[in-house]
């Protein structure tokens, strides 16, 4: 009896801790938020870019799973901080989700928007479903440009001195080697936008050297313990979130993304990043 009593109250701990686990991971971690604030040093900086505040948000995934008012109440804060740069790397619906232009309106026209620019590329949810609709990619990026969002197509644009490069998503239609090997700047100041880190490990760079500022993993979006996660859509599945070093002088940044493709998260919060520019 002692023993029943014991396995009795040992069963009601690992259902309640699966009970609260699975609460938090659906009711709280999906919308709590993390800030993260580091140096994002550059070499050959313009002395006018020191200590300027680059905000990246990725993977806000407007559509039917995420939630209208979380999106409206993070884009009201970044807006809020003022920032000089504000860059977007991909996923601005979820897949197969064609938005009416007053959907389009309601969700994006209170995008934060930089003082000194605003940048953004395209991810594979952006091409519709199997990443292939390049109509829905087209009207996407319209509408967005009339948000004032310089969406960046295998594009380079000059910002005060500080070059910005968008990369086409690698699992798109319009994914461009040639423009990565031939026009990413290598002596002048630069950052490159590229929604799918993978293209980090492709032999497009050459003597490209700096920053590269990648969505799409959203942390792994669940990450258990001595698992690294169970959501990874990467070939490298090193590349979950933050900073790494990819060889040639390169580093590459993965932001968790705001949104979700389920509304599930553990140990992956949503995040939004804030670099505050350096010369290196």
């Amino acid at each position: 009896m002692k023993w029943q009593g014991n396995r009795r109250r040992w069963l009601q701990a690992v259902l309640g801790t699966a009970v609260t686990t699975g609460v938090y991971s659906w009711r709280l971690e999906p919308h709590w938020v993390e800030v993260v604030t580091r140096k994002l040093p550059i070499a050959g900086l313009d002395s006018g870019w020191i200590g300027k505040k680059l905000v990246q948000i990725s993977d806000i995934h407007a559509g039917p799973f995420v939630d209208d008012r979380y999106l409206f109440s993070q884009f009201s804060r970044v807006s809020g901080w003022a920032p000089d740069l504000v860059v977007y790397t991909g996923d601005f619906v979820s897949r197969g989700w064609t938005l009416s232009d007053e959907q389009l309106r309601r969700s994006y026209r209170n995008l934060p928007r930089g003082k000194m620019g605003t940048y953004g590329v395209l991810g594979n949810h952006d091409f519709g479903r199997d990443w292939r609709e390049d109509v829905l990619a087209a009207r996407l990026e319209s509408q967005l440009r009339k948000f004032g969002i310089h969406v960046l197509r295998n594009e380079t644009e000059d910002c005060r001195g500080l070059r910005v490069h968008g990369i086409d998503d690698l699992w798109g239609t319009q994914f461009n080697m040639a423009y990565s090997q031939n026009r990413i700047s290598t002596d002048r100041p630069h950052i490159v936008l590229c929604h799918n880190p993978d293209v980090a490990d492709l032999p497009v760079w050459g003597d490209h050297e700096g920053w590269i500022l990648s969505g799409h993993s959203h942390g792994g979006q669940c990450r258990l313990p001595w698992v690294t996660s169970l959501v990874l859509p990467v070939r490298n599945t090193r590349y979950v979130s933050g900073e790494y070093a990819v060889g040639g002088g390169r580093r590459l940044y993965i932001n968790r993304g705001l949104g979700y493709l389920a509304r599930l998260r553990f140990a992956a919060r949503p995040e939004i990043t804030v670099f505050e520019l350096t010369r290196a």
